[in-house]
């Protein structure tokens, strides 16, 4: 067995011959989690500027990039499989070599004249790899560090993913705003999938280099197969049988109907001409309001939430919560009637409506852990997160077809509204007041 000397939760079982079992958690932990923040802000949040900047209207925009989130919709059906046929340590080496062939096939398919066509074939390997990777890096997390390590460095791998959120929908996107003054729209944003192929590769190349190899981290074996299926079938039928199972299915389609609706259609109101409701933003303004003011807001109304929810418990934290994440829709609506043009005034808007949703995430993350809790509950708590991002995709469809409709102003009033179906729900929600509470 060959393993690192003297560093505390190193692996006791015996690692595969002349292969390092064990490695420092800082030498592959935060460029892991960045390497998976990279692409899922690529494609749900970038793919929706450059589109934009590339003349689709809001309409095509909001339909087909919705489309993009269903391999993590439907992850929870392959993850199982995952382990059947590699080692997680190879999936995520080949998914960040994947990742990077989608990335390339963007840039190289931008300039082309059916561009539309052949970049969302790209996102879409993206999305599907970037959902894989996922799966990958988190079952690998568990196999490459002990409890202790996996507890200590949970705030490190949420830390790099947040931060591969800032680079991408931040300053990415603000080196293209930057590049369109020398290189013009095409040039600007095939630069920028150039170079984020680039870092993939490398990405790959030391991961490949640096990762451990678990002692766990293997293949199940082939008479295994009828059990993994077995085990399969019982998770879902068991999910689908728990008590009030209606209802918590509802409540995790509809509490974020409000934000569904927004998350693709704030980029392009920022991006749209003030003569048609816009704020007439360049890709610099929205880099950094979107990527660098919006995620620290984010940023802080998440730990605010988990604060807050840890004191009173999930019963009074509830209502609290609710009515935050309901609150960004009305601001909006205020820059849409408003339309200012101090720069100051539209990035404190936008951190204030994303402290808001941060803080009132917290709520659906908590519920989801309750809903979960108990026998299969990692399982579980995948098939929830399979939900939460249809939640995502239902809304982002339309969104675009009724903003094209009705306008941004009515827009974000309608969306506004969207607070009473789920308030509806919520309202009905079967739970425990004192989950999350610590205890005394």
């Amino acid at each position: 067995m060959v393993v690192e000397k003297g560093v505390p939760g190193a692996q006791s079982a015996a690692a595969p011959k002349g292969k390092p079992g064990f490695r420092n958690p800082w030498s592959w932990v935060p460029s892991l989690y960045f390497a998976e923040g990279i692409p899922y802000a690529m494609v749900m949040i970038v793919s929706v500027l450059m589109y934009k900047d590339m003349g689709i209207s809001n309409t095509d925009i909001t339909f087909f990039t919705a489309w993009l989130n269903l391999p993590w919709v439907i992850k929870p059906l392959w993850s199982p499989f995952l382990d059947m046929f590699r080692k997680k340590r190879s999936w995520i080496i080949s998914m960040q070599f994947l990742i990077g062939v989608g990335l390339s096939g963007i840039a190289l398919t931008i300039p082309a004249n059916s561009f539309f066509q052949y970049t969302l074939m790209f996102f879409f390997l993206l999305a599907f790899s970037s959902a894989t990777h996922d799966i990958a890096a988190d079952g690998f997390y568990m196999l490459g560090l002990d409890k202790h390590n996996q507890a200590l460095y949970t705030g490190i791998r949420s830390t790099f993913y947040r931060i591969a959120m800032i680079t991408a929908q931040g300053l990415l996107v603000m080196l293209a705003g930057a590049l369109t003054k020398s290189m013009g729209l095409v040039g600007a944003w095939t630069m920028v999938f150039y170079i984020i192929t680039g870092l993939f590769l490398a990405f790959a190349i030391y991961h490949y280099f640096i990762l451990p190899y678990p002692a766990s981290d293997k293949p199940a074996v082939a008479d295994a197969s009828g059990s993994v299926m077995k085990n399969f079938r019982r998770t879902f039928v068991l999910f689908f049988k728990k008590k009030h199972i209606v209802i918590i299915m509802a409540f995790l389609l509809v509490y974020r109907l409000g934000e569904a609706q927004l998350i693709s259609l704030v980029g392009l109101f920022f991006k749209d001409a003030r003569e048609v409701g816009g704020l007439a933003l360049s890709n610099s303004q929205v880099g950094f309001i979107s990527g660098t003011v919006g995620v620290i807001g984010l940023l802080v109304g998440g730990i605010m939430g988990g604060i807050f929810a840890a004191r009173v418990g999930l019963g009074k934290a509830l209502w609290w919560m609710f009515a935050a994440i309901n609150l960004p829709a009305w601001v909006y609506a205020f820059l849409a009637f408003t339309q200012p043009e101090n720069i100051f005034v539209i990035s404190a808007a936008v951190c204030f409506e994303q402290f808001c949703y941060g803080f009132g995430f917290t709520a659906y993350m908590l519920f989801m852990m309750y809903v979960c809790d108990g026998e299969l509950k990692t399982s579980h708590y995948s098939i929830a997160t399979g939900f939460m991002a249809l939640s995502m995709m239902i809304p982002r469809m339309y969104s675009g077809w009724l903003e094209d409709m009705v306008g941004y102003h009515t827009f974000f009033i309608i969306v506004a509204l969207s607070i009473i179906p789920a308030f509806l729900i919520t309202r009905m929600l079967p739970f425990d007041p004192e989950f999350g509470k610590k205890s005394e």
